[in-house]
């Protein structure tokens, strides 16, 4: 299904210190207007369904992955093929089942995250580090979204990796030792071939009240840069900022989100859930991503579908009547509300509320170079044997 939207949104947040119990509300008269402003287009000549995962930090070039193929295409900023390859082949150097989107390492190498561990290559495919997934994995599931991929950290000169933690830890979401030992993410010392997990629950979260939660309601958006990480777990909204060193992430700040239409996943009993069974649902409600432009930091959220109203589409594809169902899904899809929250990345000010462009159907985006890139939605109703990449960059009105 393909949807066109614009949607004008407003959001308000508070915020307090972990430091101190004072909560300050947020002055809403002094938000700004902004807006998205065409820089530039590319449009990448390839037969296939290629989606856009990652640009890297000079803006110079943008790597795609195609799911028919499996390659992972690297392309100059005008979007010409510079690289291609695949690691499909049952070898020591093949990621197996991919569990997040490839991200440049570097600004000439390429990080995978797979079952089979986390594996850096050069451009042109040759395996430089493989590291191993420090406990033995069950099952694993993967959301993809248009540009998230495997983020990166630097201290000094090192680049460190951060992925998502995927360890079972002998337990499943039924049960309390889950919500007590998880951890979001690994830190990942590229160099010793070495993995610490990171982030839990922290006290006050949506996550440790007792319910049970599928993966997709938590499933974290983070973005790193100059020793501080910004986090927020999926459907809990609340932005947490940490002061990241190689030995551990300290917690400094937490802003309560306060986001129009959000719907926070209610859980379910425990008992309901299986070891072993890993569920996922697409339109649960979000921060599905966060990006660095400048000294703006954006929250790219996605309310969540009603859940109603998508029983009730489910319902009508179930009972054959698929045109009446795909009307609905539409509907519901254009009701959702979407966009980002803007913040001024010095002193954390809220700076108010930006709309998703035009023709991009309200999805995720890269960033890259000071930049947006936007992967622009196919027309229906023509056949296009290309993908058109927004190049953009936010301004205030």
């Amino acid at each position: 299904m393909k949807y066109r939207y614009f949607l004008t949104l407003w959001a308000f947040a508070s915020f307090f210190s972990c430091s101190s119990s004072d909560k300050v509300e947020q002055d809403i008269d002094t938000t700004l207007s902004y807006e998205w402003q065409l820089v530039d287009s590319l449009d990448l000549e390839i037969l296939g369904n290629p989606m856009l995962t990652d640009v890297n930090s000079e803006g110079s070039k943008l790597m795609f992955f195609d799911s028919p193929s499996k390659e992972i295409i690297t392309t100059d900023d005008q979007g010409e093929i510079i690289h291609a390859f695949s690691k499909e082949e049952d070898t020591p150097d093949a990621y197996g089942f991919k569990l997040e989107s490839p991200g440049f390492y570097g600004e000439n190498q390429i990080t995978v995250y797979g079952m089979n561990g986390l594996f850096i290559y050069d451009l042109d495919g040759t395996m430089q580090h493989k590291i191993s997934h420090p406990e033995s994995l069950g099952g694993a599931s993967s959301m993809n979204f248009i540009g998230k991929s495997t983020e990166t950290v630097k201290f000094g000169n090192q680049v460190y990796l951060l992925p998502k933690s995927v360890r079972p830890r002998n337990s499943f979401p039924g049960q309390q030792e889950f919500y007590d030992s998880y951890r979001a993410v690994e830190l990942v010392d590229v160099q010793a071939e070495y993995m610490t997990e990171m982030i839990p629950f922290e006290t006050g979260s949506h996550f440790l009240n007792g319910k049970g939660y599928i993966e997709s309601d938590y499933s974290a958006a983070y973005e790193a840069k100059d020793g501080k990480l910004y986090f927020v777990h999926g459907g809990d909204p609340q932005l947490y900022v940490y002061t990241l060193s190689p030995e551990e992430a300290k917690l400094d700040t937490v802003i309560q989100l306060d986001i129009p239409g959000f719907i926070i996943p209610e859980g379910k009993d425990r008992a309901e859930f299986q070891e072993g069974h890993v569920e996922i649902r697409g339109g649960s409600a979000s921060i599905r991503n966060i990006h660095i432009l400048d000294n703006l930091l954006l929250l790219n959220y996605y309310s969540g579908r009603d859940p109603q109203q998508s029983k009730e589409a489910e319902a009508l594809w179930l009972a054959g009547k698929e045109d009446e169902a795909r009307a609905l899904y539409q509907k519901i899809e254009e009701e959702t509300p979407k966009g980002n929250l803007i913040y001024n990345l010095t002193d954390l000010s809220y700076l108010g509320n930006v709309s998703v462009p035009d023709k991009t159907g309200g999805r995720t985006y890269a960033s890259g170079g000071g930049y947006a890139w936007f992967q622009k939605l196919p027309d229906p109703d023509v056949e296009e044997d290309f993908l058109r990449i927004y190049k953009m960059k936010l301004a205030s009105k």
